[in-house]
Order: structure tokens, then sequence, then C-alpha cells
């Protein structure tokens, strides 16, 4: 055997074995008490638009495609998933200093209006997830009034 035909041979057995481990998949099952939608009056267009395009990584349930049951995929989307829960939780918004949530809201605001969120290697394959300009700037209206409640109600309760 070839030594080129050895390699193909030990990179697919490889590519096997890789089929049997698994990361855990981000799937909670349980009650999310500190949702941001029960943190910060949502409009139930904007609760739409965030779980079809936000959640699957920002959140603690993702709903996987079937291509994650193949490895290496399924790890490069854990990766994705983790690193976005890192950043911004909307499952765990309301545990959130009342500072990091008036942060995580400008930053959604930014990320929208900079076109950094969604990630572009996320909606090339979640073609779902791409957001219209109408799409884009309810959310920003959303985030700018839900800012405005939030110091309206930091004056308020000093």
């Amino acid at each position: 055997m070839s030594g080129i035909k050895k390699i193909l041979l030990g990179l697919l057995v490889i590519l096997i074995m890789i089929q049997f481990i698994h990361p855990a998949r981000n799937k909670s099952g349980q009650g999310m008490p500190n949702d941001i939608s029960k943190m910060v009056a949502m409009p139930g267009d904007v609760r739409g638009i965030l779980k079809k395009a936000c959640y699957d990584c920002h959140s603690n349930n993702t709903d996987y495609p079937w291509y994650t049951y193949i490895q290496p995929m399924h790890w490069f989307m854990n990766y994705h998933i983790q690193s976005g829960k890192e950043e911004l939780n909307f499952n765990e918004f309301g545990a959130y200093t009342p500072r990091r949530q008036q942060s995580k809201l400008r930053s959604i605001e930014n990320s929208l209006k900079d076109g950094s969120m969604p990630l572009s290697s996320y909606t090339l394959i979640h073609r779902n997830a791409i957001l219209s300009e109408a799409e884009k700037s309810l959310i920003i209206n959303w985030v700018q009034t839900s800012k405005d409640s939030f110091k309206k109600e930091s004056l308020t309760n000093p």
C-alpha cells in the first residue's frame, strides 16, 4: 500500500472513530425564569425574531440541524454556542446586574446596526436567521425603548 493510501485510510479511520465522541447538547429542558422576555417587556414579533435568529447560540436551548450529528460539525457548532452564551445568554438575562443588562441591550443594538450579528458564517447555512431591514429596525426600536425604561426605573429606584 502506498504512503498516500495509508494516510487516507488513517484519516478515514479517525473520521469514523470521532463519530462516537459527542459533546453534550445545549438543551436544558427547564423553565427559564430569568429569560429576557420575562425581564423586559417584549412584543411577540420581537420575541419571534430573536428566537429564530439568535436563540440557537444565545440561549440554553439550541435547535440542532441534522448535520450536527456528524463530527466534527457538532464540535464547531458547540464552540459557537459556548462563545455566544458567554457573550449573551437570553435565558440568563435576568441574572445579570442592571448595568450588564443595559450593556447587553446596547450590544444588541450596535451589533444589528454594524451588521456583526447574526454571524455571516451562521446565516450561510441558516438562511432563516437573515434579518430584513424591517426586522432589524423592529429590534433596534425595542432595544431603545427597553433601555429608556431601564433608565426611568433606575431614577425612580435609586
